[in-house]
């Protein structure tokens, strides 16, 4: 017997214009080759290991089939593969439109800059550390979304697999490193994830300790990236609102933040040991 499973899918953002389409194109080609062979959406679901409301879902375009689902259907409805290779467009859309717009600038820079101030950055989480802090929100997402923003943000960390690579900057506060998010292994986990990326070629990782009574980016978060025709963005909180900027004298009050927040954090070397030092007191 089957065992019917919750949540096929992900809910289709509808200020998604693209995403929307998508999806709505996948969903149509999936019922019309159901309804070809002559199968009912309540045994189609059987089949597949669903709900009869969730596949009317997925083929009314009000959800993203994940890639498990469109394979399984290719298989039940003999299309030979056709319908498992439109994976290929629904990965393209399955995480939020905002998070895809980010990933595609931080996969065409060549520097990227960052100051946190509050958490460790989504480049750097590790997929627990993302489980845990994402399933903190409140009101608290569903499981499924958390799952589907946490897979959204470790898609990010693709840019350490760049070739060739960019050049990475990030300075992290030392209280965000202090706290034990998702329990202790989580926390070693996600420590020794900062020592492996700190010693990467292309990597500068600074710790900006507490003993800095005060410094440039308590305003917030600071964000650079630059591109290989010359061309850059960035964003800040504090007066800058974390919009995006593109504008060249805001952009070089950006760069001239950050650039002094490097110098009163930690060296990259006193920062790895300061990182060794706290793993090994946990």
């Amino acid at each position: 017997m089957t065992v019917e499973r919750d949540e096929p899918g992900w809910e289709v953002d509808p200020d998604d214009e693209w995403g929307v389409a998508v999806i709505a194109t996948v969903g149509r080609q999936l019922k019309l080759r159901r309804e070809a062979v002559g199968m009912r959406a309540a045994d189609f679901g059987v089949a597949v290991g669903y709900g009869e409301d969730l596949v009317y879902k997925v083929e009314g375009g009000k959800r993203i089939p994940r890639q498990e689902y469109l394979d399984r259907a290719d298989e039940v409805l003999g299309a030979g593969g056709l319908i498992a290779a439109t994976w290929e467009d629904v990965k393209k859309v399955r995480y939020p439109k905002r998070v895809r717009e980010l990933g595609k600038l931080e996969a065409k820079a060549v520097e990227i800059a960052l100051y946190e101030c509050h958490i460790i950055p989504g480049l750097l989480q590790t997929r627990e550390h993302a489980r845990a802090v994402i399933g903190a929100a409140q009101p608290p997402y569903s499981p499924d979304d958390v799952e589907r923003m946490v897979a959204a943000r470790l898609s990010r960390q693709s840019v350490f697999d760049r070739s060739p690579v960019p050049a990475l900057s990030f300075v992290l506060e030392e209280g965000p490193l202090r706290r034990p998010i998702g329990g202790t292994m989580v926390w070693r986990e996600q420590l020794e994830r900062l020592l492996e990326v700190g010693r990467l070629h292309n990597v500068v990782l600074q710790v900006m300790p507490t003993s800095c009574d005060t410094h440039s980016g308590l305003d917030g978060r600071v964000e650079l990236l630059k591109f290989p025709d010359g061309t850059a963005v960035g964003r800040s909180d504090g007066a800058f609102n974390s919009r995006t900027i593109t504008e060249p004298r805001p952009l070089r009050i950006l760069e001239l933040r950050y650039g002094t927040i490097r110098a009163q954090a930690l060296s990259p070397g006193e920062s790895l040991a300061f990182i060794e030092q706290l793993l090994g007191e946990t």
